[in-house]
């Protein structure tokens, strides 16, 4: 059995597997075993990485802990509730209320403002129309782009459509972020600059958890795991740089 956790008092795991497993196309030629049997726990206001190269499973366990995805096997409990047990409007609310993704390729509407792509989640949750713009206005001034509300994508560099969408993961106040090579497209001086956010967003008492295939991004997380061929160990920053 692979295992990461840490212990913290009595507090209540905002991530916790137990024996996660995922099989894509079992029993057929195709079979691929993408995770296998992962234990890991994540306490509040941790800042993990999950490291590995591509077809390790880390972003399988991301989709699986995202809510995006069921697994084959084993248990997966949010904020100490098992997942499985929620049907499908508890799922989306979960997702929306707890969860707050960011990718690498931004994924913001062109012919939209910043402040306008900020705010479209707040549709979904039946905010009313001035409210999500205050709303929004907020989440882009704690990212450092208050001056860049009406600007569209197409107006921002990459670091500041990357701070957008790192706005737009934090505007219904999620306390866990899932954030998928969220420097990839970025050069290092920009990353690093996302990676600082993520830690002051850490410090604001977020729980961070970073996908990535990059040692030197994972070093700046307080925690790494490493998948290897959907397994998942522990790995300490000396080891990870060595």
């Amino acid at each position: 059995m692979t295992m990461a956790s840490v212990s913290d008092g009595n507090a209540v795991p905002v991530i916790r597997t137990r024996g996660l497993g995922k099989v894509y196309s079992p029993g057929s030629e195709a079979e691929v075993v993408a995770l296998r049997d992962v234990d890991l726990t994540v306490m509040p206001g941790e800042f993990i990485a999950i490291m590995g190269p591509s077809g390790s499973g880390k972003s399988t366990l991301m989709n699986l802990v995202g809510c995006l995805d069921t697994p084959s096997t084993g248990q997966y409990l949010c904020n100490g509730v098992d997942v499985a047990t929620l049907d499908a409007e508890a799922l989306a609310a979960l997702r929306r209320e707890t969860i707050g993704f960011v990718f690498q390729g931004f994924h913001l509407l062109p012919r939209m403002s910043a402040l306008d792509n900020v705010a479209m989640p707040l549709g979904y949750a039946r905010v009313p129309p001035h409210e999500r713009r205050d709303r929004a206005r907020a989440a882009l001034e704690a990212v450092g782009l208050g001056a860049r509300v009406d600007h569209r994508p197409n107006e921002l560099s990459g670091g500041q459509q990357q701070r957008v969408a790192i706005a737009r993961a934090l505007i219904n106040h999620p306390p866990v972020l899932l954030a998928d090579e969220p420097t990839g497209a970025l050069d290092s001086r920009t990353g690093e600059e996302i990676l600082a956010l993520f830690k002051r967003l850490r410090d604001e008492g977020h729980t961070v958890v970073l996908i990535t295939h990059d040692a030197h991004v994972a070093a700046h997380a307080d925690r790494i795991c490493v998948m290897r061929d959907g397994e998942l160990h522990e790995a300490s920053h000396a080891e990870l740089l060595a």
